[in-house]
């Protein structure tokens, strides 16, 4: 028989320590086929509500799950739950919507470090420097390496 579950979990930092992925991911291990995530704020408290459902063992274990494990960065002071008789999503939605997320949190990280890191044509001409002094060494070395190996083997 399905269940449907709301779990609020509250405290001073469950917002932007990756806790919606994390409740994804637990979501999915147990095979829960409704899950629906979001950040909400009550009385200058930082909340991560989850909407589950599924069968009652499933909604169990991830209640049980929620209740004892966390992100690292989280900081929990409360975990409640309570039936639920609203919509739930799917939890692929989710996952897409956690995709955009995460990207839409990197794409500016990845854009400041590029900007940071730009490449010179001295650093360039630095490290084709290093690949040419590498070749002839590596190059030499091989030959080495194959005219011991014909010699063990009576070829030379």
């Amino acid at each position: 028989m399905n269940m449907k579950l709301k779990i609020k979990i509250a405290g001073p930092k469950v917002h932007d320590v990756g806790y919606r992925v994390f409740l994804l991911k637990h979501a999915m291990n147990l095979a829960l086929p409704g899950l629906s995530t979001y950040n909400w704020e009550e009385n200058g408290q930082q909340e991560v509500i989850a909407l589950v459902e599924g069968d009652e063992a499933r909604i169990a274990a991830f209640r049980q799950m929620v209740e004892k494990n966390k992100p690292e960065l989280a900081e929990v002071s409360k975990v409640t739950s309570e039936d639920y008789n609203g919509e739930v999503g799917r939890a692929s939605e989710v996952a897409m919507f956690c995709s955009f997320v995460q990207l839409d949190k990197a794409i500016p990280l990845l854009l400041k470090i590029q900007d940071n890191t730009s490449v010179t044509p001295q650093i360039l001409d630095e490290i084709k420097g290093m690949r040419e002094d590498v070749q002839p060494g590596y190059a030499r070395q091989v030959r080495e390496d194959i005219r011991a190996i014909k010699e063990r083997l009576g070829m030379s």
